[in-house]
C-alpha cells in the first residue's frame, strides 16, 4: 500500500511540482491551499506525512503543525516545512511547534524525495 502525503501550499505551481515528484516515486498525494483546509483534511483522513509551507492565508504552517501535533494520530507523523524562509529564527520556531524538518524553496525534486524517504522509514 502506498504511503499518503498531504502537501500544503498556497502556490499552485509548488503543489504541482511536489505532487509530480512524489507521485512519480509511488506516493499518494493530496493537496491543500492553506493550513485551515489541511487541518480539516487531516481530521478526516490519516496521512503518513505532511509537507507544509510557512506563509499562507487563513492558517500558516507553524499553526498547522502545532494543531496537528495536538492530535494523537499525528504525534509521531513526519511534519516537514517546505518554505522560502531560511532564517534560523523561523527554523527554531518550527522545531518548537514540532516540525520534523525544514526544506528551503526552491528545492530539487531529488532532495525532496531523499528527505521523504529518510523520515518515512
Amino acid at each position: 500500500m502506498a504511503k499518503t502525503i498531504l502537501a500544503v501550499d498556497d502556490s499552485r505551481s509548488i503543489l504541482q511540482m511536489v505532487s509530480f515528484a512524489l507521485k512519480g516515486a509511488g506516493y499518494d498525494v493530496d493537496v491543500a491551499p492553506d493550513g485551515q483546509a489541511a487541518l480539516g483534511m487531516a481530521s478526516t483522513k490519516a496521512y503518513d506525512m505532511v509537507l507544509t509551507d510557512l506563509n499562507m492565508p487563513n492558517m500558516d504552517g507553524l499553526t498547522l503543525i502545532k494543531n496537528l501535533r495536538a492530535k494523537a494520530q499525528y504525534r509521531f507523523t513526519p511534519l516537514i516545512m517546505l518554505t522560502t524562509e531560511a532564517d534560523p529564527a523561523f527554523k527554531a520556531k518550527g522545531k518548537a511547534v514540532g516540525a520534523t524538518g525544514w526544506l528551503v524553496k526552491p528545492f530539487d525534486p531529488q532532495q525532496l524525495l531523499g528527505v521523504v524517504k529518510k523520515v518515512m522509514r
